[in-house]
C-alpha cells in the first residue's frame, strides 16, 4: 500500500513540476466566487486598497502575484513573501505574529498530539466559514507525513492558517492578519497561482541553532529541513523539494 502511495505521489509531483514551467492561467472567477461570502467581502473592504499599495510599493503587479509563506515557531512569526510570477527573487511583504502556539518543537506525527506541523506544505483550500473568521487550509498530511506515520496511527488533518489567537496545532495570525493574508492569497489564486507554498520551521535552521540542539530527538529531521531553509535564505527563491520512498525530504 505504501509503495502504491509513493508512486501516486511521485506522479503527482512530476505533473506539478511540469505545470510549474508553464505560464499560469489567470482565474478571476475564483475571486468573484470568494466575494460571494460576507467575511471575504469584509476583508476586501478593509484590505483591498492597502494590499494594492503594498504590492505597488514592492514593484509587484496584482495580476502576476505569486506568494510564499514561511512560519517559525520560535520567534512566533509568519512571513509573507511575494514576487511577480516566476521572475526574480521573492521580497518580504509582511511579517505577521504567530499569535498562539501549541505542543512543542518537532513535527506533528499523529492526531491529537497538539503539534503544529513542521515541513514543506502548500495552501490547498480557502475557508470563508472558519470557526476562526477565515482560514487557509494546508495539505497536511503531505507525502512525507503519510509515509512516516507509524502503521495503525492516524496522522491527523485539518491544519489551517487562521484568525484569532487560539490554536491546537494550527497557525493563528489574529483576525487582522488573516484578513490581509486571505486577500493576498485570493489575489494570487486569481492571478493563476494554484499552489501557495507554506514552509513551517521550528526556528532558523542555521548551523549554530542546530548545534545547540544536538541532544534533541528531532535533530535528524531538522537537518532534512535545513537545506530548504538555507536555499531560500541565500537566494530568496524556492527550493525544489521531493519526498523519498522512506518519507524523508530531499532538497535540490
Amino acid at each position: 500500500m505504501r509503495i502504491l502511495l509513493f508512486l501516486a505521489l511521485a506522479l503527482a509531483a512530476a505533473l506539478v513540476a511540469r505545470s510549474a514551467t508553464q505560464q499560469p492561467e489567470p482565474d478571476p472567477a475564483f475571486r468573484a466566487g470568494q466575494l460571494r461570502y460576507p467575511r471575504v467581502r469584509d476583508a476586501y473592504a478593509r484590505y483591498q486598497a492597502p494590499v494594492q499599495v503594498l504590492l505597488r510599493r514592492n514593484g509587484l503587479m496584482p495580476e502576476r502575484l505569486e506568494l510564499f509563506v514561511r512560519a517559525f515557531k520560535l520567534g512566533r512569526r509568519v512571513e509573507v513573501w511575494g514576487r511577480n510570477q516566476g521572475t526574480g527573487p521573492f521580497v518580504l511583504l509582511r511579517t505577521l505574529p504567530l499569535a498562539g502556539t501549541s505542543g512543542t518543537l518537532g513535527p506533528k506525527r499523529q492526531a491529537g498530539d497538539g503539534q503544529i506541523p513542521e515541513g514543506f506544505y502548500a495552501v490547498n483550500r480557502f475557508n470563508a466559514h472558519s470557526e476562526y473568521l477565515l482560514s487557509l487550509g494546508l495539505d497536511y498530511p503531505n507525502a512525507a507525513d503519510q509515509l512516516r506515520t507509524a502503521p495503525g496511527l492516524d496522522p491527523g488533518d485539518n491544519i489551517f492558517v487562521h484568525g484569532s489567537t487560539e490554536t491546537i496545532g494550527c497557525l493563528p495570525i489574529t483576525d487582522a492578519g488573516i484578513r490581509e493574508l486571505y486577500v493576498l492569497a485570493v489575489e494570487a489564486r486569481a492571478a493563476g497561482q494554484l499552489s501557495i507554498p507554506v514552509h513551517i520551521f521550528p526556528f532558523e535552521l542555521t548551523p549554530d541553532q542546530l548545534t545547540r540542539r544536538l541532544q534533541s530527538p528531532h535533530l535528524a529531521f531538522w537537518r532534512e529541513l535545513a537545506p530548504g531553509y538555507q536555499y531560500f535564505e541565500t537566494h530568496h527563491e524556492l527550493p525544489t523539494v521531493t519526498v523519498a520512498a522512506t518519507g524523508t525530504y530531499v532538497v535540490r
